[in-house]
């Protein structure tokens, strides 16, 4: 009798841990890990710009209603995907693909998620904050993800709910959209056009599988390769001057300003070796310099990010 319970309670246990590690899949942990971090900066600066210390409880209550939105927006994402997912060795064990979460699971938890967190944020922030985030997870759900396989157009569509999050953290601390937060938008803005073009790269054979359209899934691979390349380095070069734009508003002083040029010429070098991939675009060898790029972009962000903090409105260390 003692075997059989102590059986039934490993069983349930690891029931519990399976069911915590799908829905950690399924809300996409990493990337809403993002979008936090971005949301919690321009909540700082926002704060800093209306004269108060950003630590306080409305932070918390600002990240956790963005989280939680962002949380439902990957479950819809997964739900309306399901499909692709299972065609694609990168996603096929995510738990919709799989159905270990049920369609209906799914869809009930990301609704309840998105429009219970924008609800939410709208009275613990104010209904503008509220009214963009819900705005934000429509557009990357209703509008990107059906387009990605339709037209590679869907890149440029969904760098709009992608570039948000800044913006949004803004608004939950001033209540109003102003240029500095337009700034922390088109920072963000820019910044995914390398980094998704690496991506694209890395796993283009996995998106043409699926058929999802992506710059480097385009035929001939010639061509492909042509534009991931081009498309990369324009944005790799206008991040420079986007990114000195809050030093220009007087959110951030000179001290930002010299690391924003050091961090925006490290990414532009990773981009111009990327841009080899034109030389002999079927060469294996890319896949490592898209990999080498999509690094330098993961780690370019926050350290930006982190400057931007720290030489807030040209004091340095708040």
């Amino acid at each position: 009798m003692s075997t059989t319970a102590t059986s039934t309670a490993l069983h349930s246990h690891a029931r519990s841990s399976s069911l915590l590690a799908d829905y950690a899949t399924l809300f996409k942990l990493r990337v809403s890990t993002m979008v936090i971090i971005t949301a919690a900066a321009g909540f700082y600066l926002g704060s800093l710009r209306s004269g108060i210390s950003p630590f306080h409880m409305g932070l918390l209550e600002a990240l956790l209603g963005i989280a939680i939105v962002t949380a439902g927006s990957s479950a819809l994402n997964q739900a309306l995907e399901r499909t692709t997912d299972r065609l694609m060795p990168r996603t096929a064990s995510r738990p919709m693909a799989q159905n270990r979460i049920s369609l209906a699971h799914g869809l009930i938890i990301g609704f309840l998620c998105v429009f219970g967190g924008s609800l939410y944020l709208a009275y613990a922030t104010n209904p503008l904050t509220g009214t963009l985030t819900l705005l934000t997870a429509v557009g990357y759900v209703a509008i990107y993800t059906p387009l990605k396989r339709i037209t590679t157009l869907n890149t440029f569509i969904g760098a709009f709910p992608g570039a948000l999050p800044p913006l949004i953290g803004w608004t939950a601390a001033r209540g109003l959209i102003e240029w500095p937060a337009v700034a922390l938008f088109a920072i963000l803005f820019v910044w995914q056009f390398p980094h998704f073009m690496a991506i694209g790269w890395m796993y283009r054979a996995d998106y043409a599988q699926a058929g999802i359209r992506v710059t480097a899934t385009q035929e001939p691979l010639r061509d492909a390769a042509r534009s991931s390349a081009i498309q990369s380095l324009f944005y790799a070069v206008l991040m420079i001057p986007v990114s000195l734009w809050t030093t220009w508003l007087h959110v951030t002083g000179l001290p930002y300003a010299i690391v924003a040029g050091v961090l925006g010429l490290w990414y532009l070098y990773a981009t111009l070796r990327f841009v080899r991939i034109t030389r002999n675009p079927s060469d294996p060898e890319n896949r490592a310099l898209a990999r080498q790029l999509l690094k330098v972009s993961v780690i370019y962000l926050p350290l930006l990010l982190l400057a931007m903090m720290l030489n807030a409105q040209g004091r340095l260390l708040f």
